[in-house]
Parts: structure tokens; sequence; C-alpha cells
């Protein structure tokens, strides 16, 4: 089966699954509303069908990420473009026509598609540090585990430095113009002024020994397997990092920045079709067009049963196959995070707006992995040491806006 057979089949599901969700969750709103209370037959449908459209969001969020990471690859690539051109990189113009050429193949059809040369030309730079490195195919493929478990990296701006740390520019206050007579006195416009965000690359490590005999007789890769849970749990931390982080010797997370602006639901416990109306209205034009949705698994399930004063429904199923992107939220795109809060009272489990502009990931060193079988040797032992460096922080506060469970 093609994946736009699959996708196909999945967006006919999902609506399908949708629309008997409607009636069901239908009955169920009129029941409360008569009986004062839900029929146990209609709720039992309904997680019925909630399962069959849990099992078939895979495959939305898929082709969400899909969409952001192509937006991604077109920045990437133009930004390569940008500084090939400078006249100080120091290559000459076969070099940088052969660099640029196997950049965009790397980042369009992956590592596979690169012949000997243009892998050499790639990797020329590697600053991956020293001492007993997994070999590339190893890195590589880590590399694009993270990549894929992050949503965050999906719907953000992503930078890579060779320095400890980038700083990015902002405007923090602007004039207003003002209105003036033919021939009045004009007066200086004050209030323009311009700061600097720093973001540093702060590191991450995992450290695990393995036995010299478990990585000779086991009956599986035990290093395959050791790639595998680093991948996990890097992903993992990095993920809750940019979400909830501290930015103590960690990326600040975009739920924890005091500028983040909030909107309160309607209701001290749980989220309403007007909360989330009046957040997606409290963001700028400019940013709620290229806004998204994001929320864990168990919010989604509570925003599919959310039906605004006209009796639509927030969430709307199968409609953008087009754009890559199945199902929306008051028109736009969505994505999980599982490190966001569930619905309750006094929680953020909801944030809307431009990611792509409001947070910045910045890529030190992609994984780095030193394999030390001396270390430990009297012990038997085999250590394999794995770290990181990434940063992340808020740039732009005002593109994005989170929802407060709140009256």
């Amino acid at each position: 089966m093609s994946d736009q057979t699959e996708v196909k089949e999945a967006v006919e599901q999902i609506g399908s699954a949708f629309e008997a969700f409607k009636q069901a969750n239908d009955e169920r709103l009129a029941d409360l509303e008569k009986k004062g209370a839900s029929d146990v037959l209609v709720d039992e449908k309904l997680a019925r069908i909630e399962k069959s459209l849990d099992a078939l969001e895979d495959v939305n969020q898929r082709l969400t990420k899909a969409s952001l990471e192509t937006e991604t690859v077109s920045e990437r690539v133009d930004e390569m473009e940008t500084r090939l051109k400078r006249p100080e990189v120091g290559l000459d113009g076969k070099a940088i026509d052969q660099t640029m050429k196997a950049y965009d193949t790397y980042l369009r059809k992956g590592k596979e598609a690169l012949d000997e040369f243009e892998v050499k030309v790639l990797t020329v730079s590697n600053d991956t540090g020293g001492g007993y490195l997994a070999p590339p195919e190893y890195v590589a493929e880590i590399v694009k585990k993270v990549t894929e478990i992050s949503p965050v990296r999906s719907a953000a701006r992503i930078r890579t430095t060779s320095s400890k740390s980038i700083q990015v520019p902002s405007r923090t206050g602007t004039f207003s113009a003002q209105w003036i007579g033919e021939v009045g006195t004009r007066s200086e416009t004050t209030g323009l002024t311009y700061g600097m965000e720093e973001i540093t690359a702060h590191e991450q490590y995992a450290l695990v020994d393995i036995s010299e005999q478990d990585v000779e007789d086991s009956a599986f890769n035990m290093e395959a397997e050791l790639s595998d849970e680093f991948a996990t749990q890097f992903a993992k931390a990095e993920g809750t990092s940019f979400v909830v982080g501290t930015a103590a010797n960690q990326p600040e997370g975009f739920m924890t920045n005091a500028s983040v602006g909030e909107t309160n639901s309607g209701n001290g416990t749980a989220l309403t079709a007007n909360g989330l109306i009046d957040l997606y209205s409290a963001v700028k034009t400019d940013y709620a067009r290229n806004g998204i949705f994001m929320f864990n698994r168990a919010t989604l399930g509570a925003i599919r049963k959310l039906v605004d004063s006209n009796g639509s429904y927030v969430f709307q199923a199968g409609f953008s196959l087009q754009a890559g992107v199945p199902n929306t939220i008051l028109g736009q795109p969505y994505v999980e995070a599982p490190d966001m809060a569930d619905v309750g009272a006094g929680a953020f489990p909801v944030v809307f707006g431009d990611f792509r502009r409001a947070y910045l990931i910045v890529d030190r060193i992609a994984l780095a992995i030193l394999r030390d079988p001396f270390t430990q040797a009297a012990t038997g032992t085999i250590r394999y040491i794995a770290r990181r460096r990434v940063g992340g922080q808020v740039v732009l506060a005002e593109a994005i806006r989170k929802q407060k469970v709140s009256a």
C-alpha cells in the first residue's frame, strides 16, 4: 500500500469516525440538558469511537510534522545558500557548488542518497569531539530518531552554531507616529529600543556500563539496543525542557517563560469552546496565520467534545488533505506534546501561536558517543558515554499564548 493510499484511507476513516462521534456526543449533550446525566450506553459508544480516533491520530501527527519539517528544510537550505554566498566563507566556486549540492541532497533525500565524495564534503568540519566515537551511521541514526520523537523541533526554528551560545538582537520597544499641522513643531518620538537575547547550548549526558561478555555473547546487538535507548532518553529530556525547562543548566521552556501571555478558559475546571476561540483571537493575526495548537493526547480527547454557541465542533476531521493535515482545531493544525499539562483547575493544558517565530532551538553538538573500553577494563565492562549540547529559548513571547483553566 502506498503512503498516499494509506493517507487517503486514514482521512476517510477519521472523517466517518468523527461524524459518528459527533452524533453520539450530541446525544450525550442532549441527555445532560434534559436529564442532568448522560446515558451509560451513549458514554460507552462514545468511548469506543474515541479509541478509534486515537488509533488514527498517529497518521495525522505524522502528516502535521511532515508539513512543518518541510518548511524547516526549505528554511535551512535558504540559510545555507546565504552563508555560502558570503565572500569570507573561504571556499572557491567549485567547492561551494559541490557543498551546496551535497547539503541540499542530504536534507531532501537523506544520507543514503550521497556518494562518498559528498559525504566527505558534509563531514569535513564535523565537531563531535575526540575519543572513540561511534561510526557515522550510528550517530546519524540516533540524530534522526531524536528529530522524529521531539514534536517541538517540528514546530520551532532551529539554528546550528559552532560557539557556546548565540546572540539574537531583538526590538524591545518602539515609538508612536504623531500627527502635526503644516507648520507645527516636531519633537523626537522616543521609545525605540533594542536588546539582545543570548541562548546558551546546555549539555546533557548519559553514561552506561555494559560487560564485555554481554556485548560479545548477547543474542541481539547490544550496541544497537543502546543506541535506541540513548535516542529515546535524549529525546525525552529535550522535549521536556523545551516545554517546561527551568533555564538553569537546561533550555527554557515556553510554558515557564513569564512573558508568554495567558487567556482563561472560562471555566474553573475544564476547557470550553469559547475559551479556545478567545485564545485563538488573542494572538495577533500575523502569528495566528501560521499558528498551531499544542497539547497532550488526553487534552485532545477533551477538545473533541467541545461545541461552540452555534453548535459547531471546534475539532474538524479530514478537511485539509491537500494541505497535508487532515485534522484541525478552529481551522489550525495541532501537535501532540506529552509534556504539556493535563486539563485541571489552574493548569495550562493548551498553547497556541507561531512557534517558528516564538521559540529558537540552538544545536551545538548533535550527539557524540564515546566508547571507552579502558576505564572499567579491570571490572570487565565497557563504558559508553553519550553527550549532547542544545539550547532553547523564547525569543518572541507575543507570538504564542497559553490557555489557563480558570473562570
